[in-house]
């Protein structure tokens, strides 16, 4: 099964394209206690996430402990439910084989997400892997997209527009490998949106960075795309249960897209 089919199955069964990011704060360190604590939001939020996003920063802070915990949550992750692992890896292609080989081989997650500004040739040893996606980093939710990604070529596009090409390229070589673009709701909107291929979105932003998602608006996209929560669905408003939280951003999602 392509990735993209397997996104859009669980998006259409749950009606909604909320994606939960899993970021833990490594500053607790009672490692255990974490492990049985992402397993309680990910029990809680299940019936409304279509993806789970695990960010590997937050993992490798607590060191082999943190990789250990990381490991035992994805085996423990429920089968229908795609996993991006949340990683911007971008290096020479030889590096990048053995990222490729960790993430989709033993960590055995679905998508991953890639930093392309290092060039095509980075990118290569990802896209023969069949049935799995990569997110290129593209106009990203800081406020620093604006000093790389959004400044002006000389032909007049935006290096974002590059980071869309790379897409296209990977369609017309035969990648095996499902290729996507990350673009920040805060920084999004139609304009942009129509700017670049009709390819499979990561979106961050919504919640604690204070994205829109009527910024998503008039874009008339098919390929399917992916609303990540993260610290709005961890950290805030604890007074109320993770399935409470879920269930807000889910159907703020559906009704934003038309789900």
């Amino acid at each position: 099964m392509r990735y993209t089919e397997k996104l859009a199955a669980r998006i259409r069964e749950v009606k909604s394209a909320l994606c939960v990011g899993l970021d833990p704060r490594p500053e607790g360190g009672d490692l255990p206690a974490t492990g049985r604590w992402l397993r309680q939001v990910v029990e809680e939020t299940a019936p409304f996430a279509a993806a789970y996003k695990p960010n590997i920063a937050y993992f490798e802070a607590m060191g082999l402990g943190g990789i250990d915990l990381l490991h035992g949550l994805l085996k423990d992750m429920p089968e229908d439910i795609p996993v991006v692992l949340d990683a911007k890896r971008g290096d020479i292609g030889e590096t990048q084989k053995y990222y490729a080989r960790a993430y989709f081989e033993h960590l055995k997650v679905d998508a991953v997400t890639l930093n392309p500004f290092m060039g095509y040739d980075t990118l290569a040893p990802f896209l023969s892997c069949e049935g799995r996606g990569v997110y290129l980093l593209c106009v990203t939710s800081n406020g620093g997209a604006a000093d790389i990604e959004r400044q002006r070529l000389a032909d007049g596009r935006k290096v974002y527009h590059l980071v869309g090409d790379m897409v296209e390229r990977a369609r017309r070589e035969g990648a095996m490998t499902e290729v996507g673009l990350v673009v920040g709701l805060t920084n999004a909107d139609s304009r942009l949106l129509s700017e670049l291929p009709d390819a499979p979105l990561l979106i961050p932003g919504l919640g604690a960075q204070g994205g829109e998602l009527c910024s998503l608006k008039g874009g008339n996209r098919k390929a399917p795309a992916l609303i990540n929560v993260s610290r709005g669905i961890l950290y805030k408003n604890p007074e109320l249960s993770y399935t409470e939280k879920a269930r807000d951003f889910a159907a703020q999602i559906r009704e934003a897209l038309g789900l």
